[in-house]
Parts: C-alpha cells; sequence; structure tokens
C-alpha cells in the first residue's frame, strides 16, 4: 500500500516562514490583505506578512489550520510554515487529518496555552517520496473537499430555508391580520418586573437540595421554550434582594442576549439579568401564543429598535412595556398556535435531516484523509 514512502519527524520537513512586518492598518479586517490570526483578541502591534504558499496554525488555546496561497497576513500568535522537500499542500492536509492530536497532546500549560514548538516538531509524518505522488494525493482531496465544501454550502443553506419558512409563516400571521384584531402594548396586557441581586451571591449560594433554584443565562443553554431545573441554588434569605418566579411566568432576557423568552416549568429566583412577564389575563392572550409572538422578528426588532440608543445594550421595564403587539380573538390565537406547532415538527425534522448530512460529511472527509495518509487513494 505504502510503496515509496518514507517517514519522518514533521521538524524535518518544513520551514517556518520568514516574517516582515506590517502596517496595522492593512492586517485589519478592512485592510489590504488576507489576515489569520487564532481569536477576537489578537494584539495587532506586531503582524507580518509573507507570499506564496503556506500553512497557518493559529496557536491561541486550540489549533486552527488554514492554507492560503498568496500574499497576506498573520499575528504573532500564528505558526506559519511552508513544505521543505514536501508539498506544502499535503503537509496541510496531514496536519488537518490530525489536529484533534494537536490539540489534546501539543497545548500545555494552565490558563494560557500555547503550542509547544519542540514537541509539534517531533511529532511523525508518514509521506511519498516522489513529489509527482504527493501532488496527485493532494490533486484527489482536493477535488473531494472542493465537492463537499459545496455539498455543505447547500446543506447549509437548506437548513436556512427550512428557518425562513417558518419566520415566512409567522411573519404573513402578523401582515396578513384581520380587521378585528387588537393592538395593544406590552403593558397594557402584562405584569413587568425586574428581577434583583443578592450580594455578594457566593454568600447566599447552596447546595441544600431544598434551596430556591437560582435562574441564570447558562440554564437557558440548548433551551428551546421551557426552563426546568437550574444549576445553582440560594438559600431563602436571598428572596428579600432577588425576586421569585412561579411555574408558568415568562422571564425575559434584558441583557447580553436580550429580548428572548422563557416559560417557566419550575419556581425560582431571578437576578436583575431578567424581566418577568405575567398575563394580567389568560381571557385575553394565550400563553403559547404570546410566546410565539414575543420570539418573533416582529417583537425582536422592537425590543432591537428600543435598545439601540444606549451604549450598553438592553431592555428595561419601561422599553419592554411599550412595545407593541397584534393579537386575536383565544379561539384564534389557538388556532394560529396549533398550526404553527405542526410547521415547527416538520421543518424541525427537516432541519436534523439536514444536520445529520452535514456530520455525514465531516465523517466522509476523514474517512477520504484517513485512507489517504494510509496509502490507500
Amino acid at each position: 500500500m505504502k510503496t515509496n514512502w518514507q517517514t519522518k519527524k514533521l521538524g524535518e520537513v518544513f520551514d517556518e516562514n520568514k516574517k516582515s512586518k506590517i502596517k496595522v492598518r492593512d492586517s485589519l479586517g478592512v485592510g489590504k490583505y488576507v489576515f489569520f490570526k487564532s481569536g477576537d483578541k489578537t494584539n495587532f502591534l506586531n503582524n507580518f506578512l509573507i507570499d506564496g504558499r503556506n500553512i497557518f496554525l493559529a496557536t491561541g488555546g486550540k489549533a486552527i489550520i488554514k492554507f492560503y496561497n498568496g500574499k497576506c497576513a498573520y499575528s504573532t500568535d500564528t505558526y506559519s510554515i511552508k513544505g521543505r522537500n514536501l508539498d506544502t499542500k499535503f503537509l496541510y492536509y496531514f496536519l488537518f487529518s490530525i489536529i484533534d492530536i494537536i490539540n489534546d497532546k501539543m497545548f500545555k500549560g494552565a490558563a494560557i496555552k500555547h503550542l509547544q514548538k519542540k514537541d509539534f516538531k517531533e511529532m511523525k509524518i508518514s509521506f511519498p517520496k516522489f513529489s509527482k505522488e504527493q501532488k496527485r494525493i493532494v490533486k484527489v482531496l482536493d477535488r473531494i473537499f472542493e465537492k463537499t465544501a459545496e455539498a455543505k454550502k447547500d446543506t447549509e443553506k437548506n437548513i436556512q430555508n427550512t428557518k425562513d419558512l417558518f419566520e415566512s409563516y409567522l411573519q404573513n400571521v402578523f401582515i396578513n391580520s384581520g380587521k378585528d384584531w387588537e393592538e395593544k402594548r406590552l403593558g397594557e396586557i402584562l405584569e413587568i418586573e425586574r428581577g434583583g441581586s443578592p450580594r455578594p451571591i457566593n454568600s447566599f449560594l447552596t447546595d441544600d437540595e431544598n434551596g430556591i433554584n437560582w435562574i441564570k443565562i447558562g440554564d437557558t443553554k440548548n433551551v428551546d421554550k421551557y426552563i426546568y431545573k437550574t444549576k445553582q441554588k440560594i438559600i431563602p434569605e436571598g428572596l428579600k434582594k432577588s425576586r421569585l418566579v412561579n411555574e408558568g411566568d415568562f422571564i425575559l432576557s434584558n441583557s447580553m442576549s436580550f429580548g428572548r423568552p422563557y416559560i417557566m416549568k419550575t419556581t425560582g429566583a431571578i437576578h436583575d439579568g431578567w424581566l418577568v412577564l405575567r398575563e394580567k389575563n389568560s381571557n385575553v392572550i394565550n400563553k403559547d401564543y404570546l410566546y410565539i409572538i414575543l420570539n418573533s422578528p416582529y417583537v425582536f426588532n422592537q425590543f432591537d429598535r428600543l435598545a439601540a440608543g444606549s451604549t450598553v445594550r438592553n431592555l428595561n421595564i419601561s422599553l419592554v412595556s411599550s412595545v407593541k403587539i397584534l393579537f386575536p380573538s383565544i379561539l384564534e390565537q389557538k388556532f394560529i398556535v396549533k398550526k404553527l406547532d405542526k410547521l415547527s415538527v416538520q421543518t424541525k425534522k427537516l432541519e436534523e435531516i439536514y444536520k445529520k448530512k452535514l456530520l455525514d460529511l465531516e465523517e466522509l472527509k476523514k474517512s477520504v484523509l484517513k485512507r489517504a495518509f494510509n496509502g490507500e487513494l
């Protein structure tokens, strides 16, 4: 299988690129050159410019590998290399195939992790002795990766289309509202109150299972609609400086990713990053319809516009109270909820199919890379 292949240390088959400093303004996102960096907090004071076929290994905490052919810039936290007596693109594909191993073994330290170049250079690589065979394998991989990239792009577009289908129907609900629909401000139909934060919070946290649920933004990770549990609890004394929410109450984030509603399926206490919303009259608005409309672009765009003027974008009771919503009779609200729920189930099924396809495409790339470096292509 691996006829005319050889094995060497990585340090024997690549050279680190020579660096030439570049003006900061040319390396920023709006500058002259494509720019490679490890994260958003890169120090832009010492960046470098190179030209040609290059591999970039961003080393700020997690290895991110890129290949680029042409004039480009990169930051001090990026390792820039090219092949020595080895096709640079072949080396790129090999490093791409072992990126998880690099992340697992090559990053050491505690708070700040950096690639240990010495250990990196000691890693082994097997490759064909002849340049012609290296280039043949690269050509095959280029073609397969190009096809999988196209398939991934189409699949991601299909995922977005399924979301757009749901959003389009939701938008039409409000555009085509009937003459009998009412328009009211949220403050007219909801009681709105803000949470509170007992300080210092560590003095109020408890491991007692009978403690009061302490609801944080982190508790909404991977949560779509309902909050059933929390990671932390507080002692009863904490309620004096917080606010209790009950099952069935709505809570709305008023900072960070503001305007996102959730319905409580348990009781708990909320800090000042939350607002609690309670219907004044359940005969006026259906709970599920209220969730749909609070979660819609129709309402979020109003939140976004109202919060735009402040330095720190957030919502308060006054702003939320002023937001307008449209709603029909309770009977029609229930009909709309039923239809949207059915459409939501259908679109989520489609999303799952497309997401599975994305995973299959990633597995295909891994499988092809494995075959390539086993000499099976």
